[in-house]
């Protein structure tokens, strides 16, 4: 469909191809696992992107013709060029949208785009997490219930170093009692970021429904809204001045 929104699942495929446990729970990555759910999407068009691939797979062309990139990176983030992440960084200033998963908050992009250290508390003991809406206008809530719990998950803890969000619209509580801002909207030039927590590599995370919703939800709220071209520099005024 011409006016499909384009959507690249990028993982970076090590810790399948690396551990068996891993390989178990998502026998052909954790990027097909997301893409398959989207694929049943009639608006969406959908493809993948991996760390080995040449450029990871985040060529010019690829990344000119992506509406929304979801990204999902954990052991390898220093292995991630600095020149495509310059490449995405820019892209999204001009307007395509960037879902962040789970651990994709060290990413080189993710880190850029915030400024900060985006450090946190972590635990992992297949503790209970219970993830609630707090925002239940917001688009990326739509169709949900009131909190998502899922069975296993690693605890990620605050003090999250993220800069203030622009709209908050998940909170997570743990089994163990810590709290964690698990789902962020930001802007950054004309493009859209969402942070959303949950989706380790050894919980079966990516294959729950309503977690599922939550990603396609994000992927139509950060997709380009088409709105005008922004300049900068000097201007000539648009009326006469009598200067």
């Amino acid at each position: 469909m011409s006016d499909s929104i384009k959507v690249t699942v990028w993982n970076e495929y090590q810790h399948e191809k690396k551990d068996p446990d891993v390989a178990r729970v998502y026998p052909e990555g954790i990027h097909r696992a997301i893409a398959k759910h989207l694929e049943g999407e009639a608006d969406l068009d959908v493809r993948t992107a991996t760390l080995d691939e040449p450029e990871h797979g985040l060529t010019d062309d690829i990344l000119t013709s992506t509406d929304v990139l979801i990204w999902w990176g954990h052991m390898a983030h220093e292995e991630v060029s600095d020149v495509v992440v310059e490449k995405v960084y820019q892209r999204i200033l001009d307007g395509m949208g960037l879902i962040i998963l789970h651990s994709g908050h060290f990413s080189k992009i993710f880190k850029k785009l915030m400024g900060t250290s985006c450090d946190l508390k972590w635990r992992e003991v297949g503790e209970k997490e219970r993830l609630w809406v707090v925002d239940p206008a917001h688009p990326i809530a739509s169709g949900l219930p009131p909190y998502i719990e899922i069975k296993s998950a690693e605890m990620y803890g605050e003090r999250f170093d993220i800069p203030q969000p622009d709209a908050l619209v998940f909170i997570s509580w743990f089994e163990g009692g810590e709290v964690f801002r698990s789902g962020l909207c930001y802007h950054r030039g004309k493009g859209k970021i969402f942070y959303f927590r949950p989706g380790h590599e050894t919980y079966p995370i990516f294959y729950q429904p309503e977690v599922l919703k939550v990603i396609s939800n994000a992927v139509r709220w950060a997709a380009p809204s088409n709105g005008p071209k922004i300049t900068f520099g000097n201007v000539q005024p648009l009326e006469k001045t009598g200067k």
